[in-house]
């Protein structure tokens, strides 16, 4: 068994030893999952499933109901999605369960890949699986005049976002993904600052999150000037 500090096979390896008490332990090509947790004093116990990616990124899948469809979050977001009273602690609040006691990230090993990818950043704009990253954006409805959040994790959420900023004449009853009416209030001020940036919940544009064109939001089958210039360019 090679110790937890060696990576094998673009594996993230911890040794059973270390992960031998932890719960819902799985093992994937390139990232250990465990359950996960953050307490709010009001909305109790969210849990999820984390994950710990062979390059240190850590992303958050909720599981707080069983119609929530919030995935690939940060622990910050998670933090927040939890309703957590005093957020911006990640580190602290947010727990994984070992030897059936709630124990904080920052008691275990699962932080130590995490960071020394924080000390080796290097402005790199891309995420765990190489692929460029993009943050949530919002849209604006023009029969509301609300804003509507677009996640942009897949390339499929990515070409929603993309036509529907395409289209003059967007409204709420558009948004596929999820059943929003006008009626339904607008996200406060405070929870649309944050935008899924895989350095920053509250990030307000940086080399992680900025995406300048990628094969995830760019469309061949696209004509617009944006994905015409991307394509055209990606051939030569």
């Amino acid at each position: 068994m090679a110790n937890g500090d060696e990576r094998e096979g673009g594996c993230v390896v911890f040794s059973d030893e270390e992960l031998s008490e932890m719960s819902g332990v799985m093992r994937g090509g390139d990232y250990v999952e465990v359950t996960c947790g953050c307490t709010s004093h009001r909305y109790g116990d969210a849990v999820g499933r984390l994950r710990v990616f062979n390059n240190g990124d850590l992303e958050i899948t909720c599981e707080c109901t069983p119609g929530c469809q919030e995935d690939k979050l940060t622990p910050a977001a998670f933090e927040k999605h939890s309703g957590r009273e005093t957020a911006r602690k990640w580190k602290n609040n947010v727990w994984v369960i070992v030897n059936g006691e709630k124990v904080p990230l920052s008691k275990t090993v699962l932080l130590k890949y995490y960071n020394q990818a924080s000390k080796n950043a290097n402005g790199s704009n891309r995420s765990h699986n190489g692929r460029g990253c993009h943050r949530d954006e919002f849209v604006r409805c023009t029969r509301c005049n609300k804003e509507r959040r677009f996640r942009l994790r897949t390339k499929e959420e990515c070409r929603i976002h993309h036509d529907a900023l395409a289209d003059v004449n967007w409204k709420c009853a558009d948004l596929s993904y999820d059943k929003i009416k006008c009626d339904d209030e607008e996200e406060r001020a405070s929870r649309r600052v944050y935008r899924g940036c895989t350095r920053s919940p509250t990030c307000k544009g940086c080399t992680s999150c900025v995406c300048f064109g990628c094969e995830i939001c760019r469309f061949s089958d696209c004509s617009c000037q944006t994905c015409t210039d991307f394509t055209m360019n990606a051939r030569t």
